[in-house]
């Protein structure tokens, strides 16, 4: 895919630069590739099997969004990362913006006195290792060997300042990614490379699909915007992220979570 030949795309705002989107196969992903995509970039995104890897490109197609290159990479498995990695060498020779969005949600595991350890590790290994063995590639492999060095955004969650309850596992492994990228960004920053993070809130995903209508009012309570993010949301921070709109930013946690985050309380609880 030529990164410069916008055809039905919108403004060039990358043109002419490489973007890997990890878990870019479904959900929020599906809109950070086609975000990057509409902007001009050359986009390869990753999912974790070969069927949710090639239903998230037949996602795209429909969409309109082609020429995107999908790769299978389970991102905590550094042979899987380094074979990604050397399919972007051959098929273009650099990188410029890796958003590392790939997550193990930690669903079903239990609360903390039942979960299986094997299952904590599992969701750390993907949200928290596997981050940081793509970010060390990114940067070893592409940036440090490029004038123009990359950025870097990870996707972390409001759940890493305030917990939700039997998701031990993921709450952890965002809160790590927090201090990862503050302690990533203070280290590479010198060298040019900023890192930058996006902590949403709740997001509109298919989950939301099963919902009783119910129990989506009541969540859509908890926001004092009373709306969920659309992933088009969480795409347009990202984008700010991995632009030269914040050159002077690195080691940031932007929060988009409708409000979620400045209250204490629901309003039907705060008496």
């Amino acid at each position: 895919m030529n990164g410069g030949d916008n055809g039905n795309r919108g403004p060039s705002r990358f043109a002419g630069k490489v973007v890997l989107v990890t878990g870019g196969n479904r959900n929020t992903g599906l809109h950070l590739v086609e975000r990057f995509w509409r902007d001009g970039a050359t986009v390869y995104m990753c999912g974790s099997s070969d069927a949710s890897t090639a239903k998230g490109a037949a996602e795209l197609e429909a969409r309109g969004v082609s020429g995107v290159v999908a790769k299978t990479c389970d991102i905590s498995d550094i042979a899987q990362v380094s074979a990604l990695f050397d399919e972007i060498e051959r098929g273009s020779g650099r990188l410029d913006i890796l958003v590392n969005n790939a997550a193990n949600q930690g669903l079903g595991h239990g609360g903390p006195l039942e979960m299986d350890p094997a299952r904590f590790h599992d969701v750390l290994d993907v949200n928290v290792v596997g981050g940081f063995q793509v970010t060390q590639m990114a940067c070893n492999r592409f940036f440090m060997k490029q004038e123009s060095r990359g950025t870097v955004v990870f996707l972390s969650s409001n759940t890493a300042m305030r917990a939700i309850r039997n998701r031990t596992a993921y709450c952890a492994s965002k809160g790590a990614i927090n201090s990862m990228v503050r302690a990533l960004a203070l280290d590479l920053a010198p060298l040019g490379i900023r890192v930058n993070c996006c902590a949403p809130g709740y997001i509109n995903t298919e989950r939301w699909d099963s919902l009783d209508p119910a129990k989506a009012a009541r969540r859509r309570l908890n926001c004092p915007l009373r709306k969920e993010a659309q992933g088009s949301d969480i795409a347009n921070v990202v984008a700010f992220l991995a632009s030269d709109d914040s050159a002077n930013m690195t080691g940031e946690i932007v929060t988009c979570d409708a409000g979620c985050s400045c209250q204490h309380m629901p309003e039907d609880v705060d008496v």
